[in-house]
């Protein structure tokens, strides 16, 4: 999907491959092929297996390569050979070239998979005339208040929401979050490796239709 110049490919599960320009940029890369360009950055949200994948980050990283993590993801990401490891907290905002990336939390509500006190996060990259929000994994959460307005001004504004249940928001949670923080654009994402299926991703998109929220999911990358 091409968007105000910027494309944007699922990888699968919670990843995102993100071209601008010259830059490839990945999101939390997990079970992913074995033909994917070279990464230029890559952003973790947090150190679960699934999102800051070693497998994973050996394949798509080349010397050169900055990873962005979280301080708990630190001791994993300096295993990695020939990286540029720069740490983010919550609330955080820093440059990268010509993109601006900030960080609003990731943490469960009701259950104990994600705390508030990991000081986990989701990313807000802001490209021209683009933003993109990827919410790591989280519960619907007042912080994403801050989200709302984004799409205004001429602005896309893509939002990239976990809807598998369990370990984050089912398909009903997320399509609210939608309604709260009013993308231009909703796409579903934490579903099909081990936890969540299509048909959450369905029932998500379907929800945010209701609402008036566009909302498309995004087929994975081979």
């Amino acid at each position: 999907m091409d968007i105000k110049g910027v494309k944007i490919e699922f990888l699968g599960h919670s990843g995102f491959l993100i071209s601008y320009k010259d830059e490839k940029i990945y999101i939390d890369p997990y079970e992913t092929s074995n033909n994917l360009p070279k990464a230029d950055l890559i952003l973790i949200t947090h150190s679960h297996y699934d999102h800051c994948s070693m497998q994973d980050l050996e394949k798509i990283t080349k010397d050169g390569t900055t990873i962005i993590v979280p301080p708990d993801a630190q001791s994993k990401i300096t295993k990695v050979d020939g990286i540029n490891m720069q740490i983010i907290e919550v609330g955080d905002e820093l440059s990268y070239k010509d993109i601006k990336i900030g960080t609003i939390p990731a943490y469960n509500k009701r259950k104990e998979y994600h705390p508030k006190k990991e000081g986990w996060i989701g990313y807000v990259l802001k490209f021209e005339n683009l933003i993109i929000y990827h919410a790591g994994d989280t519960d619907k959460i007042e912080e994403m208040k801050k989200l709302t307005g984004h799409g205004k001004d001429g602005n896309e504004f893509v939002a990239l929401l976990p809807v598998s249940g369990k370990y984050v928001m089912d398909a009903d949670e997320p399509a609210q979050a939608a309604v709260l923080i009013k993308p231009t654009l909703a796409i579903p994402m934490h579903y099909g490796s081990g936890v969540g299926t299509i048909e959450d991703a369905l029932k998500f998109v379907e929800l945010c239709l209701r609402e008036g929220i566009r909302a498309e999911i995004l087929e994975k990358l081979q």
